[in-house]
């Protein structure tokens, strides 16, 4: 390989000497030219002329002589390069861009066009296997009283379902678990167009840990000494890598299967719910992306995993298509069971009011029923009404929301945080486009009744919302992890766009001499 370079090198040497003989050759030629004048001028022209275009054509072709068999590593935006040209290589597999860097000609000079993914790299961490993949060996332990074996299946999607009733399409549907995010999301990232194996490119670091499953095991019967252990052994691990030194963490993000305060427990009591993974210094930097957010500015969130997940754009503009034809004999449904021990639950109330009223169809996911873990039943429900009850359950959002609007269903809330809080990157700023708002106190109270609100909704305005969630479809679901969309952007699509412009943002605030680490969410103003 060495010998390779050196004679390239001497065949330059060679090239620079025979460009300085036909230079001499040129200058004579024009010397003799000025004195006797003549046609000669035009020769003397033809001569410069190739003489620039060979120069020129060179200087494309120029190859670097350091002898180094070893491959380059690509600069980050402030490293400079010393050789003439540079080929800047992504390197995800199968994909390479190649752009001109000119002699100490900083990366980030570089057109962005010439980049499809300038701006959106992604550096994944290769983390010790004990806080992802080991987890999953041990799958029948990760929820007590639950086996979840079934459920990590197709890349966490769980089993495939069987379309018997035609409620479905035939493909793209599984019975797919709702705590099963953080798995989900990491076989994505590893199919994301725009990974870098380059830290030094990276505008973003993705952690992929499963603090779902982690802390899953351990929430009854276990001291927080377990609950914790792994949460405080991954950050002793990151802390430690050159990646984190250069922002101390503000450019990591990972993602949580279970709700935000499931990894923020705030005593260290025992009896205390919760990991303290976001409680820890160093997670106060990293951005957790999680099924529901906590009121804390570094807490995002994004949809529950439905029971769709397309492989190709026609699967969705089909299932679409479908919802929008659909005709619902219900005006409102609501699947759930009561919590009797609670005294702010109104779930008493809206089951009471929903089996009074003809118009209204109860999907009864008491103990035992089993209604509310068949995929197919949750979907024939939803897709027979017209509107979809969402009340906050053990907490305060609820997978159902995203499979009512699968369904084509407009979702009824009462209470900011089960939507409107929670998951502002997906859904529609201006809330009543695609759902109605009914306070939780007037339904306590017993000011409204549901039935009667629902049909003074008039007809033009519920079309015009039903059009708007179909719409929200592919915002709401998360792709097949094996497959890729064309031209729709999926919730993990969503999700990743936030995270960059939240990286971004917080690059903003540290110029501007802000701390961005502290502090918590706000909805119009207010801490929710």
């Amino acid at each position: 390989m060495e010998k390779f370079f050196v004679g390239k090198c001497q065949y330059q040497l060679w090239f620079v000497l025979l460009i300085s003989f036909l230079l001499s050759l040129i200058l004579l030629f024009f010397d003799h030219s000025a004195l006797t004048g003549g046609d000669q001028n035009n020769v003397v022209t033809i001569l410069v002329n190739n003489f620039v275009n060979a120069i020129q054509d060179h200087k494309n072709k120029t190859i670097d002589c350091t002898v180094n068999s070893s491959p380059r590593t690509t600069a980050s935006s402030t490293t400079y390069h010393n050789s003439t040209s540079e080929s800047i290589k992504n390197t995800n597999p199968g994909r390479q861009v190649n752009v001109t860097q000119e002699k100490n000609e900083p990366i980030e000079h570089i057109s962005p066009s010439l980049d499809s993914c300038f701006g959106r790299y992604i550096y994944m961490h290769d983390i010790p296997r004990q806080f992802n993949e080991d987890l999953l060996k041990d799958c029948h332990s990760l929820i007590k009283w639950f086996d979840m074996c079934q459920y990590i299946s197709n890349m966490g999607l769980g089993p495939r379902i069987e379309n018997s009733e035609r409620l479905l399409l035939s493909k793209g549907w599984f019975a797919t678990n709702q705590f099963t995010l953080e798995l989900i999301f990491h076989n994505r990232m590893k199919q994301y167009k725009c990974l870098t194996n380059d830290s030094l490119l990276a505008s973003a670091i993705y952690v992929p840990f499963y603090p779902g499953f982690d802390v899953g095991r351990y929430l009854w019967g276990f001291n927080i000494t377990m609950r914790d252990s792994a949460s405080f052994s991954l950050v002793k691990w990151l802390a430690q890598k050159p990646e984190w030194k250069r922002m101390w963490g503000r450019d990591h993000f990972l993602v949580g299967g279970r709700i935000g305060w499931d990894f923020r427990r705030q005593t260290d009591d025992d009896s205390d719910w919760g990991s303290k993974l976001m409680f820890l210094p160093e997670s106060n930097n990293m951005t957790l992306l999680s099924i529901e957010a906590s009121s804390w500015n570094n807490d995002f969130g994004i949809p529950y995993p439905t029971y769709f997940h397309p492989s190709k754009d026609i699967q969705v503009r089909q299932w679409q298509r479908k919802m929008s034809r659909t005709k619902r004999r219900y005006l409102f449904t609501f699947a759930g069971a009561p919590r009797p021990n609670s005294t702010v639950s109104i779930r008493g109330e809206l089951i009471d009011q929903c089996r009074s009223s003809s118009t209204c169809n109860f999907l009864d996911c008491a103990h035992g029923a089993n209604n509310c873990e068949d995929p197919s039943k949750v979907m024939k429900a939803f897709q027979s009404s017209v509107f979809c009850l969402q009340p906050p359950g053990d907490s305060l959002t609820r997978r159902s929301i995203f499979d009512s609007i699968l369904a084509g269903c407009i979702p009824v809330f009462f209470h900011q945080g089960s939507a409107y809080a929670q998951y502002v990157w997906n859904l529609p700023k201006n809330h009543t486009t695609y759902s109605l708002f009914i306070p939780l106190n007037d339904l306590k109270e017993k000011k409204v009744l549901i039935n009667e609100t629902l049909l003074r909704v008039p007809k033009k305005e519920v079309l015009a919302m039903r059009e708007e969630v179909i719409k929200l479809i592919p915002r709401i679901v998360y792709a097949d992890p094996r497959y890729k969309l064309e031209s729709l952007e999926d919730a993990f699509d969503i999700a990743v766009k936030g995270v960059l412009e939240r990286v971004e943002a917080v690059r903003r605030e540290i110029k501007e001499g802000k701390d961005p680490s502290i502090g918590f969410a706000e909805l119009n103003g207010t801490k929710f």
